[in-house]
């Protein structure tokens, strides 16, 4: 069977102002708290994409009641008892939604499911979630020792527990912060460095007990809370694609407008201003506790640098158009701490990798590392490999000279039209 591919480029300057789609992350977590809370509530701007339509399915399957108003989400919540399935829920290809949910329903008594997802999803770990609620008593099995979907929940009565973080993860934090809220006691996390913070951001939104000291956060038992509305600010990680565009790309100058700057998010734009990026940004507002505003980028002559390890969790979704523009900057450019990026949608590490030298950069790959030799990219081929971020990142490193690019649909999974957007900064259509 032909497999499908979209041609890009050579593009010229990419000129213009765009808003990108709402935070994915924020577009879960709002669709989540909405469906436990008591009353109708609206989500305004969210992402309407495969992993957050996934999200809303799950939810309906709960028993929420979610309708499509245009281009909003209007959400009548369960309060915080959720209907029992009827059938399987399928997360699709979105982790979060696996690993935040496995956290709800954990604290639902008696209520049973079982959570499954695509080939990809099914690959992917989920231990690290499941071993911290069952020492909360959840009663969580699955493939693998437990360890890998299908997952098959049993709700029960759950104590709040301290638990440390061995590796970061926003989805661990946020997945237990969600299972303290039907947990006697209280639960505490602490993270070995600061992840995003888009869950503690959302519980003061809608007035839920949260505690923050240092790198702990804290919650407690909650009791019915009435729903509210919220807007989502646009994705930071789907911004980065096009800055990094603009970047790349002489005579190019363009502004992303309404985008989220959560400072647990925008790590890449620290990392961008060391390789001597011309990147500016500014907070103009704010929307349920997020800082709201602009990020202008123009073309710039990059230089490799030593990436801080300490700012890959501020950053992680981001690496992939990050190492699309090492490729262009001249001499090398070192990313350490990406063993998460070895479990995620695919192992990032290696796809980034064989792309980049179908592309005729010179890189080499570690365990949780990877040096990238930049000077430019020349025209090639490139796989997303299942993977939305990685077909984004490549075909935005092979804009300037032209690629091909397998099977673009994947995109679609966090920003549908994507190419679109990209072509109309490049004055095609």
């Amino acid at each position: 069977m032909d497999r499908p591919f979209l041609d890009l480029g050579p593009c010229g300057p990419l000129r213009g102002a765009l808003r990108v789609p709402g935070d994915k992350s924020v577009t879960h977590r709002g669709l989540m708290l909405l469906a436990l809370a008591e009353g109708e509530g609206r989500l305004y701007h969210p992402l309407k994409a495969g992993d957050t339509l996934s999200t809303a399915r799950v939810l309906r399957a709960l028993g929420a009641e979610i309708e499509e108003e245009g281009p909003h989400f209007r959400v009548r919540g369960r309060g915080l008892r959720l209907k029992e399935p009827e059938d399987v829920l399928d997360c699709g290809n979105a982790g979060t939604l696996m690993r935040l949910v496995l956290g709800i329903l954990a604290g639902q008594e008696g209520l049973f499911a079982v959570l499954t997802g695509d080939a990809s999803l099914r690959r992917r770990p989920m231990a690290r979630v499941a071993e911290p609620l069952r020492a909360m008593g959840a009663r969580i099995d699955g493939r693998e020792g437990g360890g890998k979907a299908p997952l098959a929940v049993r709700g029960g009565p759950l104590r709040g527990i301290r638990y440390t973080l061995p590796v970061p993860s926003a989805q661990v934090k946020s997945a237990l912060l969600l299972a303290g809220l039907f947990a006697e006691g209280e639960t505490e996390v602490e993270e070995p460095v600061p992840t995003r913070d888009h869950t503690e951001r959302l519980f003061r939104h809608f007035g839920l007990p949260l505690w923050v000291a240092g790198n702990r956060v804290r919650t407690a038992k909650t009791g019915p809370f009435p729903a509210k509305d919220l807007t989502v600010p646009g994705d930071f990680s789907s911004a980065a694609f096009f800055l990094v565009a603009a970047l790349i790309s002489p005579g190019s100058e363009v502004v992303v407008e309404g985008v989220g700057l959560n400072p647990t998010r925008t790590g890449l734009l620290q990392v961008l201003k060391a390789m001597g990026a011309e990147v500016e940004w500014r907070v103009l507002e704010g929307e349920a506790g997020e800082p709201v505003g602009y990020v202008r980028a123009r073309h710039s002559p990059l230089k490799g640098v030593a990436v801080d390890e300490g700012l890959i969790p501020l950053m992680v979704d981001e690496v992939p158009i990050l190492a699309a523009a090492a490729a262009w900057a001249e001499g090398e450019t070192f990313i350490p701490g990406l063993s998460e990026l070895r479990v995620k949608e695919s192992d990032r590490v290696a796809a980034i990798a064989q792309n980049l030298r179908a592309l005729g950069v010179e890189v080499e790959e570690g365990p949780d590392w990877l040096r990238i030799r930049g000077g430019g990219v020349r025209r090639g081929e490139v796989e997303p490999f299942h993977d939305h971020r990685i077909a984004m990142a490549f075909a935005v490193a092979g804009l300037p000279v032209g690629v091909r690019v397998w099977e673009p649909e994947w995109a679609e999974i966090s920003y549908p039209g994507f190419f679109r957007d990209l072509l109309g900064l490049c004055g095609a259509s």
